[in-house]
């Protein structure tokens, strides 16, 4: 995620370059053969190009807006990922400890069931980020649970379900045992329930992309906007006999749709925002504000360092 306010240009350079040096060539081709043969019949009127700028500006703008659509319910799915695994968090230690004055609680199975049952939702947000992402770096989630556990998960094709149903299984042995009691699987479950729409949500954002004609269209408009600019601004330059300044088509055709470039690239990098790109939701930063506030709920104060920003771009 892009924190800082100015932009390098060398980063803008890597998403466009490839459209801008296509519209730089076409562009100087087009002068070149207009100022040797001075052939006024490759001069358009500008108007009907104009027309279509206006429109496509009105359909990258409609794109733009769906992509950014996506980006932003992804920061709220994992928004509400934060908020879930908090208030489970906290469900898990307080009922675990409402049960200290009664004559069957051990006070070591107990502490066990918290740090197990927090840790593995530790363990799921971490396995969310690297399913979402289709990052194979699985052993971060050993830190989080036993060899036994850790060996299961790994031979699990969905390893955040897995999680979850070790979860599940774990909160019902507690209510056999007695270090759960009453109705406290109940609550439980729902931020369980809440955790899984959320999971739910970002994989729909994750497999199903914006409508492809819409990212179709939206590149072939700005390409025939690009081809047609060069012949409406000689245009211009032959209307008002400014021959000696036509040279002046190849910049204005960067320059005019650079804009158009710039705005479909960026509705491109916004479509997907689980993509581990700079533009992307911020995960391993999320997945770090968790386990930090997990870790200290538990009473654990050995935490993990905050993630900070690097060079304006929190990852």
């Amino acid at each position: 995620m892009i924190v800082k306010r100015n932009f390098h240009p060398l980063k803008i350079w890597a998403y466009i370059k490839n459209q801008v040096l296509f519209v730089f060539i076409w562009s100087l081709v087009i002068w070149l053969i207009f100022f040797f043969t001075a052939e006024k019949a490759m001069a358009l009127n500008f108007t009907p190009i104009g027309i279509l700028g206006s429109a496509l500006a009105i359909f990258v703008a409609f794109r733009n807006n769906s992509a950014y659509g996506r980006w932003w319910e992804a920061r709220i799915l994992w928004g509400g990922i934060v908020n879930s695994s908090r208030v489970l968090a906290r469900l898990v230690i307080t009922f675990t400890d409402s049960h200290s004055h009664q004559d069957h609680y051990q006070r070591d199975r107990s502490e066990t069931f918290k740090k197990s049952l927090v840790y593995k939702q530790i363990a799921w947000v971490h396995a969310m980020r690297l399913h979402l992402r289709g990052q194979n770096d699985w052993d971060e989630l050993a830190p989080f649970l036993n060899k036994e556990e850790y060996d299961l998960i790994k031979s699990k094709n969905h390893k955040p379900n897995a999680i979850h149903l070790l979860m599940g299984k774990q909160i019902y042995e507690a209510m056999a045992n007695g270090t759960l009691g009453g109705f406290d699987s109940f609550q439980m479950e729902g931020q369980l329930l809440a955790l899984t729409n959320y999971q739910g949500g970002a994989e729909r954002i994750k497999n199903t992309p914006l409508p492809r004609q819409y990212d179709f269209f939206t590149r072939v408009f700005v390409i025939l906007f690009a081809l047609l600019l060069p012949f409406g601004l000689l245009g211009f330059f032959t209307a008002e006999s400014l021959y000696e300044f036509s040279w002046l088509v190849v910049p204005l055709s960067i320059l005019i749709a650079g804009v158009f470039i710039i705005m479909e690239r960026t509705g491109a990098a916004n479509e997907a925002p689980f993509e581990n790109k700079i533009t992307d939701i911020a995960l391993s930063s999320i997945c770090n504000t968790i386990e930090r506030d997990l870790k200290e709920l538990l009473g654990e104060t050995d935490l993990p360092e905050r993630l900070q920003p690097v060079d304006g771009y929190l990852h």
